[in-house]
C-alpha cells in the first residue's frame, strides 16, 4: 500500500532523475500537455498525470520504474490510449510511461512464423510487414490501425477473427518485460509450448499490474488460399443471432461472425457511405469463411442455406478482396459512428453464452425502454461477445450516472445467463465494482496473491481490477441487493 502522504511529494529531483535517463524531450510535465494523458478510450473519466516519461528501450523503462520505487511512486504504463475499461488511467500524482515511442520491429522470422516487437508497435502494422511475404497477424480489434500491440496484451484485445483464431494470448510467444521492481525478465520463448509455469500466459490480460511489457514475441499465421465474406439481412436480431447458433452447430467455425443492429448501420452508412448495408434491416450477419477453396465454397453454401432458413431476405457474398474490406470496413467504423447518434455514448464488453444471445438482446431492449436510452448493438456473435453502445448527453446532469446503471445491468446480466463481464476490454477502472458478481472472495484473494508476487508495493498500476473497499465494496454489495448506484471511481474527477 502507498503510505506516502501523495500531496506532500517534491517532483524536482524526480524529474531530474528521469530527464537524465530518456532527456529533457522524453518527460513530459507541463500542465496543459499533460491534458493529452488524462484519460484513455473510457473517456467518461479523467484524472491527469504527474509526470509523463516516454522511454525508446527496455533499459530506460527499467531505469524509469527503479526511480518510481526508490520515490515510491506509482506509475501506469500506457500505449496508444485506445483502451475502452480505464486500464491506462491515471491515479492522482503518478507516473504515465508511454511506450508509443518504442516502435520498432526488432526482427521477422517467416521460416519460424514469428515477429518479435516493441509495444509501441501498432497492431496493423504487423500485418502489413508480412503480408506480401503471405503472411498476417490475426488478432484484429476494431482500433487495430492505432492500437498499440503493448496495449493488446495488457487487455488480452481480441477482434473479430477471435472465434477462430483466439485472442491476443493465442498469439504471445514470448515476453521481455520489467517487473513493477525495475527487474528486466524474459518470459516464454520462441517455441508455442515451454515447460515450467505458463507466465507469459498470467501476464498477458493482466492489464500493467505485473509489470510492463517491452519486447513481444508473436505468432503470425499463413494467409489462407481462399477468403469469402457473407452478408445476410434480417427483419429480427434474433433470427440473426438463431442463425450464428445453427452455423456453428453444422460444424462450420467462420474466421468470423458479427451482428450489427438498425441503428449501427444507418450510423455506419451516414458516417463511411460505403452502401453496403441495407438501411432497412433490423439486424445484419456478417459471415467470414476461409481455408482450402473447395472447403470456402462448401461452406459458403451451407452459411447461406442457414441463414435463409432462418429468415434471411438477401445473403451476398464478396470475394474480392477490395469488397471483402469494404465489409469489414463498416463493422469496424462502427464505434466512431455511434458518435454522430449522439454526444456521448458509454460502451460495455460482456460475454454470453451463443444460446443465450436471443434472450439477452430482449433483456438488453427492456433496459432501455426502461431507462431511457437507445442503446446500439454490435457485437461478436460467434463468441457471444457484445458490444451495446448506451447514447447519452453527458452534459445532462446525473446522465452519467444512470447510463454507468445501465451498463452495470447488462454485466450483471451477462453473469446471470453464464457469462462474463468482460471478454476483450478488460477490467481496468471501469469494471472492478462488478468483479465480487462474478467471482467469489477466495477467488479474488488467490489472483491477488499473484499480483502481489510481481508487484509488493502495489505501484504497478495501482486501484485498478480489483474492487477496494472505499470504492467498491460497499458499493457492489448495494447493487446485488438493491441496484443502487455506485460511487465514482477512487481518485478521478468525472466531467
Amino acid at each position: 500500500m502507498l503510505t506516502q502522504d501523495k500531496q506532500q511529494r517534491n517532483w524536482k529531483p524526480i524529474i531530474k532523475e528521469f530527464a537524465a535517463v530518456v532527456g529533457k524531450n522524453g518527460v513530459v510535465q507541463r500542465r496543459e500537455e499533460l491534458i493529452t494523458y488524462e484519460c484513455d478510450g473510457l473517456t467518461s473519466y479523467r484524472q491527469r498525470p504527474a509526470v509523463v516519461v516516454l522511454p525508446r528501450t527496455t533499459q530506460q523503462v527499467a531505469a524509469v520504474v527503479k526511480i518510481c520505487n526508490k520515490y515510491a511512486v506509482p506509475f501506469i504504463a500506457r500505449g496508444s490510449g485506445t483502451g475502452l475499461s480505464g486500464g491506462a488511467l491515471p491515479v492522482e500524482n503518478s507516473v504515465l510511461i508511454v511506450t508509443s515511442l518504442m516502435r520498432q520491429i526488432l526482427d521477422v522470422d517467416l521460416e519460424n512464423q514469428r515477429v518479435v516487437v516493441q509495444p509501441g508497435v501498432i497492431n496493423n502494422w504487423v500485418t502489413q510487414t508480412v503480408s506480401g511475404a503471405g503472411f498476417y497477424y490475426a488478432p484484429d480489434p476494431s482500433s487495430q490501425i492505432i492500437c498499440s500491440i503493448g496495449g493488446n496484451v495488457a487487455e488480452n484485445s481480441g477482434g473479430v477473427h477471435c472465434l477462430k483464431y483466439g485472442v491476443t494470448t493465442n498469439h504471445v510467444l514470448g515476453l521481455k518485460i520489467v517487473t513493477p521492481e525495475g527487474e528486466i525478465l524474459d518470459l516464454g520463448g520462441e517455441i508455442p509450448e515451454m515447460p515450467g509455469y505458463d507466465l507469459t500466459g498470467i501476464f498477458v490480460g493482466s492489464e500493467g499490474t505485473l509489470g510492463i511489457a517491452t519486447e513481444i514475441t508473436l505468432r503470425i499465421l499463413k494467409s489462407a488460399e481462399s477468403i469469402c465474406v457473407l452478408l445476410a439481412d434480417f427483419t429480427s436480431i434474433e433470427a440473426a443471432g438463431a442463425s450464428v447458433s445453427d452455423i456453428i452447430s453444422a460444424g462450420i467455425i467462420p474466421g468470423g461472425m458479427e451482428i450489427m443492429d438498425n441503428l449501427s448501420i444507418n450510423a455506419v452508412e451516414d458516417v463511411t457511405a460505403l452502401n453496403v448495408y441495407p438501411r432497412d434491416a433490423t439486424a445484419i450477419l456478417l459471415v467470414e469463411i476461409d481455408g482450402l477453396a473447395v472447403e470456402v465454397a462448401a461452406n459458403k453454401q451451407k452459411v447461406a442455406e442457414i441463414c435463409k432458413q432462418n429468415g434471411a431476405r438477401n445473403v451476398t457474398s464478396a470475394s474480392d478482396p477490395e469488397q471483402r474490406l469494404k465489409l469489414w470496413k463498416g463493422r469496424k467504423a462502427a464505434f466512431a459512428a455511434a458518435g454522430h447518434l449522439s454526444p456521448d455514448y458509454y460502451v460495455q464488453d460482456g460475454v454470453i453464452p451463443r444460446t443465450q444471445l436471443a434472450y439477452v438482446l430482449q433483456e438488453i431492449e427492456a433496459l432501455s425502454q426502461k431507462y431511457g436510452y437507445k442503446i446500439a448493438n454490435v457485437f461478436h456473435a460467434g463468441d457471444g461477445n457484445l458490444h451495446p453502445l448506451i447514447l447519452f448527453d453527458n452534459s445532462v446532469p446525473g446522465a452519467l450516472e444512470i447510463v454507468e446503471e445501465v451498463g452495470g445491468e447488462i454485466l450483471k446480466l451477462c453473469v446471470r445467463v453464464g457469462g462474463s463481464i468482460s471478454g476483450e476490454h478488460g477490467i481496468g477502472a471501469d469494471k472492478k465494482c462488478y468483479m465480487p458478481q462474478m467471482f467469489t472472495q477466495a477467488d479474488l484473494e488467490t489472483m491477488q496473491w499473484v499480483r502481489q508476487v510481481f508487484n509488493p508495493k502495489g505501484l504497478a498500476n495501482p486501484e485498478k481490477i480489483f474492487p477496494t473497499p472505499r470504492t467498491c465494496g460497499e458499493a457492489a454489495r448495494a447493487m446485488g441487493e438493491s441496484g443502487k448506484k455506485f460511487e465514482a471511481i477512487e481518485g478521478v474527477e468525472r466531467f
